[in-house]
């Protein structure tokens, strides 16, 4: 006899099962079912990333929503780790977009030093002065940052809509963020 207590976590069977269940079926109460047992890891996720209860909790039930249609286009072998990931996407995804509301400064979204601080009387000229250094990147690096900073793209849908590499996207993000970087500070001299 075990003296260890042992929490009862979901098995990947029983996911399995209530899985293809839901995808032959598309019955939202048996998604329901397999998502309210994963509840308290997507709630912890969001907490962590949005930092906030009412946020998390507002969360939790966008990731359900957008798991309706998901579930049915992904290929998934560990649902509990697929959903993980899918949450932390989801929220990753809130902040940017939160941010990008808030501000349209550049320190904010593209980690770059003080360079611009834009305020209403500004805001033009800095905008002007990013899109004149956008300008002049070579075409590789000026396509992933405006796809990935302007239009929100993440890494896979860049490589999708280019048919660059994951590999190459990211380098042209960085390379193109640290020309930019410097083509800002010598504007602002």
């Amino acid at each position: 006899m075990s003296f260890f207590y042992k929490p009862i976590k979901p098995t990947d069977a029983d996911d399995d099962k209530l899985l293809t269940s839901y995808r032959q079926n598309g019955d939202l109460v048996v998604l329901g079912k397999l998502y309210e047992k994963q509840m308290p890891l997507v709630y912890g996720v969001c907490l962590k990333y949005l930092k906030d209860e009412e946020q998390a909790k507002d969360a939790v039930m966008g990731i359900f929503e957008e798991l309706i249609t998901k579930v049915k286009q992904h290929e998934i072998k560990q649902f509990r780790a697929w959903l993980y990931v899918l949450s932390r996407n989801y929220c990753l995804m809130q902040l940017r977009s939160g941010k990008k509301m808030e501000t349209v400064s550049l320190d904010d979204f593209m980690e770059f030093t003080p360079i611009l601080h834009p305020d209403d009387n500004n805001r033009e000229a800095a905008m002007q002065a990013l899109e004149k250094c956008i300008d002049k990147l070579p075409d590789t690096q000026k396509q992933s940052i405006s796809l990935f900073y302007l239009n929100e793209k993440c890494y896979k849908e860049i490589t999708e809509l280019t048919g660059f590499t994951l590999n190459e996207v990211k380098s042209y993000i960085q390379n193109g963020k640290r020309k930019l970087k410097i083509c800002l500070e010598k504007g602002s001299e």
